[in-house]
């Protein structure tokens, strides 16, 4: 497995087009420099020597050694070694809500983008815990199972949208119910859900589903996304908003927050109701309720004993560089003897024109 530890250096990286579109420049103004100066065919006999293939060959070798060097100052690690080691911590279950309602716009950036930034905050601010993802609308589906690797379960919050689910409609307890098979073992005592909605649109029985949940061990916790003074669900294409959604009547559709059935919910699993306007406020009370939640033991595996590779990166930039000070612009005589340019055939060619 490869780590790469100081990712901030590949924005070196930038560097790279400028510098080839400096030489670009350069070539033009060179090549019109010439031509001002001389005749192309009585350019070859006043400069015989001239390579025209070395400049490219020298620019290719400087990015491939700025390249080179960049990635050593990012030092690639490499796992040389898998472990088992023990852990203590929650399962955690986090089921968002990405029906249409969730695109409302009076919390910003919208309810789903702030419904992302606050689990994202919440899994920076978990330790040794192991987090899963479901998604849900009209239906509910698995998204990511339970694990330890917070930069997977980030990736896969990062891709939810309000167009993954067909199926229109907040269908928490269809949520609730596939939640309750995300948990490997009957007998745990962490078991954890969070619900992020609007908590608008229910459908079917909650609470028989969450007093189900509840028997299993199950304590929901439900963040309301949202004001009760609502906002109108934008309909948009490539970004833009071209109109917002309309009730059969014609009338723009408003929706609202409904704290009321997202705390009924938590308040039949001992669970909270957290407001989700405040990302601190969220993530301390998140983690003051996590805090108070009995660890369960489970083994993970890991790699150990990252082995630094930068030096291979730096010996051949170095190497690059090296090699570049021997390539001149002009034939040189030990080139010439190499031949590797060609430089023969060409003067041959020049004979058999003349």
């Amino acid at each position: 497995m490869f780590v790469l530890e100081e990712k901030i250096w590949f924005w070196l990286l930038l560097v790279i087009p400028v510098i080839i579109l400096l030489f670009l420049i350069f070539i033009f103004w060179q090549n019109n420099a010439r031509k001002k100066f001389a005749d192309a065919s009585l350019l070859k006999y006043l400069a015989p020597n001239r390579s025209r293939s070395k400049p490219i060959i020298k620019i290719l070798l400087v990015l491939l050694a700025i390249s080179c060097l960049v990635i050593a100052l990012v030092n690639p690690k490499m796992g040389t070694k898998m472990e088992t080691v023990k852990r203590e911590g929650v399962d955690i279950v986090f089921a968002i809500d990405v029906s249409k309602s969730m695109d409302a716009e009076d919390i910003a950036p919208n309810r789903l983008e702030k419904s992302k930034q606050l689990v994202s905050q919440i899994l920076n601010s978990l330790g040794s815990d192991r987090v899963g993802i479901i998604a849900y609308a009209g239906g509910a589906y698995p998204q990511l199972p339970i694990t330890t690797d917070f930069s997977a379960a980030k990736m896969f919050l990062q891709a939810l949208n309000t167009d993954m689910i067909s199926s229109q409609g907040t269908a928490i307890s269809d949520a609730i119910e596939l939640a309750t098979t995300y948990y490997d073992d009957d007998k745990q005592t962490n078991r954890v859900l969070f619900i992020i909605s609007d908590g608008e649109d229910h459908e079917g029985n909650v609470e028989d589903i969450a007093d189900q949940a509840a028997e299993k061990g199950i304590r929901i916790f439900t963040i309301g996304v949202g004001t009760e003074k609502g906002g109108p669900i934008p309909i948009k294409r490539n970004g833009v908003v071209q109109n917002y959604k309309k009730d059969r009547q014609g009338e723009t559709v408003v929706t609202k927050l409904n704290p009321t059935t997202l705390q009924e919910i938590a308040n039949s699993t001992d669970g909270s109701y957290i407001e989700g306007n405040v990302t601190s406020k969220v993530v301390d009370q998140v983690n003051e309720e996590l805090q108070n939640i009995e660890k369960t033991e489970f083994e993970a595996k890991q790699f150990a004993d990252y082995k630094s590779h930068f030096q291979w990166f730096l010996g051949l930039g170095l190497a690059l560089l090296f090699l570049d000070i021997f390539v001149l612009e002009r034939s040189t005589a030990w080139l010439k003897r190499l031949n590797l340019f060609n430089e023969r055939k060409n003067k041959v060619a020049e004979r058999d024109e003349k």
